[in-house]
């Protein structure tokens, strides 16, 4: 058994409302692991200006990219799952460099599905108007990544039923 298979660090990730924190939270009590949203790591000028309607960039995002690797990498002996957008290869290869035997879920669905779901939550900051920009910007896993995507649609119990054997099967590549 690898030491990922025993203390897995896994990247729930996909743009907003297709249950990442959902998906999650559920994993990382079947991995046994601790589970961290990502959403609570945004310093508050990201969370203003989401809420406010606008876009991140690059440079927004760096911090925050790099305090989610800096917890990925505290937890390599204990595992963690984070619910992450992760939306682009370059997002990854940052937390990449931080824990380089992550393995990313990646939750997808169709627009239609995730701004159903944006509209009936409560209390979340990602506003409906920025589903665009963050279907514009993910970059689906690419073949050379550690990882598998997923229908959000499914239940939960189904995404679990998938995902769970993938990550305990995985196999970090050593050198």
């Amino acid at each position: 058994m690898s030491a990922l298979a025993s203390a897995p660090i896994v990247v729930v990730m996909g743009v907003s409302g297709c249950g990442k924190s959902t998906i999650g939270a559920a994993l990382a009590d079947r991995l046994r692991v601790p589970f961290q949203d990502a959403d609570d790591l945004h310093p508050v000028s990201n969370v203003d200006k989401m809420a406010q309607g606008v876009p991140l960039t690059d440079a927004d995002r760096a911090p925050w990219l790099c305090a989610i690797g800096g917890a990925m990498a505290q937890s390599m002996t204990s595992g963690l799952v984070v619910a992450c957008s992760a939306l682009r290869l370059a997002y990854r290869d940052t937390l990449r460099r931080h824990s380089p035997d992550v393995y990313f879920l990646h939750l997808s669905a169709t627009r239609n599905v995730l701004a159903a779901r944006m509209v009936v939550r409560s209390a979340h900051f990602m506003p409906l108007s920025l589903l665009e920009s963050q279907l514009a910007t993910l970059e689906p896993l690419t073949t050379k990544e550690n990882g598998l995507a997923v229908d959000a649609e499914l239940s939960v119990d189904r995404i679990l039923g998938i995902a769970e054997p993938a990550i305990r099967a995985f196999a970090p590549h050593e050198g």
